[in-house]
């Protein structure tokens, strides 16, 4: 199921835009020139073990995001979790500018300012770490920007947040925005294209990556241009389930058609997951929900489908 932990509350703003997010739907702006290259996302990184990365969500306002790095393959010693994702940060709306602002709550926040011990130490086992971004029920979001210039400013905002921060990337979860809200537009075909394409200019070297849910998974291309040319991976938002994420310009190698609750879904369902990401080729698997208990017996079932090694925990 869907995640449900959201957050309320006053905006922390990290703003570095001028522009308004909103204009009107004709004054939606021109794509760039078709003698630019598309395909300009980074070079896929070579997984730390064979067998595909696992990807797992932190919802860091219950639990600590140095969970992920305590699980390691008892054949190898590589970790288990080759992505770490913080969650979650907001799209907000400054009702008084009219500007679509990034929130960090204060437990993200908290993350992110102590990076020397929440993150660092991640990446120091050869994690990387993202940042997801959610819609927080103000109507702004990833599918309803109207102009370039606006796409731009948010997308300077997330560049400037994973730069700071030294995070490794950016996450895009198209959940709770509530479209409408603030008297703000509906989604629209070009916006969330613009939007990867823009924060790609300015992470030419992160990660991208796009939680398959919401208005944006059915707006994919606009312009001559599609999501897959500037995202690395993609994941199935349905845990428990088995459903390949509809990205083009993608390889099986950046899918996740495989999705588990930590908390919910069975051994028996994560371990047919395994087998089937396995058999069918693809290259990523998605935890969800990891917390503190100690959960190496359950992440063993599936580790030694994907990796042939159970898992050992170390707190």
């Amino acid at each position: 199921m869907k995640k449900q932990i959201r957050v309320w509350s006053s905006i922390l703003m990290l703003t570095s835009c001028s522009t308004l997010l909103f204009m009107p739907s004709c004054k939606k702006e021109e794509t760039v020139s078709g003698n630019q290259q598309l395909n300009n996302k980074p070079k896929e990184e070579t997984v730390t073990k064979a067998g595909g990365k696992s990807v797992c969500y932190v919802e860091v306002n219950s639990n600590s995001l140095l969970n992920t790095g305590k699980y390691t393959l008892t054949t190898g010693g590589q970790q288990l979790f080759d992505i770490a994702i913080i969650f979650a940060a907001n799209i907000n709306y400054n009702t008084s500018t009219g500007k679509a602002v990034l929130y960090n709550n204060p437990n993200v926040t908290n993350v992110l300012v102590n990076k020397a011990t929440q993150i660092v130490p991640l990446q120091n086992k050869g994690m990387k770490v993202l940042l997801s971004i959610l819609g927080n029920h103000q109507g702004a979001g990833f599918c309803n920007f109207t102009s370039r210039t606006a796409a731009r400013a948010f997308a300077q905002q997330l560049a400037d947040t994973a730069n700071y921060y030294g995070l490794d990337g950016i996450d895009f979860d198209d959940e709770y925005a509530d479209y409408g809200v603030n008297g703000l537009p509906q989604p629209n075909d070009s916006s969330f294209v613009m939007l990867l394409d823009e924060l790609r200019k300015l992470m030419p070297a992160k990660i991208i990556s796009f939680y398959y849910y919401g208005p944006a998974a059915s707006r994919l291309s606009w312009g001559g241009k599609k999501a897959g040319d500037f995202v690395n991976y993609s994941w199935n938002a349905i845990y428990g389930s088995y459903s390949v994420p509809n990205v083009a310009g993608l390889p099986k190698s950046a899918l996740a058609p495989a999705a588990v609750d930590i908390q919910s879904t069975s051994q028996s369902t994560a371990n047919s997951l395994a087998t089937q990401t396995r058999n069918n080729g693809y290259g990523v698997y998605l935890w969800y929900n990891l917390t503190s208990t100690d959960k190496h017996v359950y992440f063993s079932g599936v580790s030694n489908i994907l990796y042939g090694s159970s898992v050992t925990y170390t707190p």
